[in-house]
């Protein structure tokens, strides 16, 4: 009898044997640049005390994903993160990643305090 994997909303078992878990039709296509709805947040939890910004909403593939936290972590010339739709970077840059993404057509985004 195969196992049914549980997905990230929390389901772990199902007693109906034809069950599948339909993946994520959500994160299936990225978002142009002016119809992402970013968020720019400052974090000092859960990191040792080191500063970090944290880049939130994100739609769009894991590759696109990644791909813009390389371009990040560049501009901003730091180390940093890229996993579960959201992109850390080492630092506070808030101001920094303002200016980026509103330069490459990011019009939506805002810096929220943190």
């Amino acid at each position: 009898m195969a196992k049914n994997k549980s997905d990230q909303h929390g389901f772990v078992y199902s007693t109906n044997p034809d069950f599948k878990f339909e993946p994520d039709a959500g994160h299936s296509e990225t978002l142009p640049p002016a119809q992402q709805r970013l968020r720019i947040q400052l974090e000092t939890k859960h990191r040792g005390g080191k500063t970090a910004s944290v880049i939130l909403g994100f739609i769009g593939t894991d590759d696109d994903l990644q791909d813009l936290a390389k371009k990040l972590k560049s501009f901003c010339g730091t180390g940093g993160n890229a996993k579960d739709g959201e992109i850390i970077i080492q630092g506070d840059h808030r101001d920094k990643l303002l200016q980026w993404f509103q330069k490459n057509g990011y019009t939506q985004t805002k810096k929220s305090g943190g």
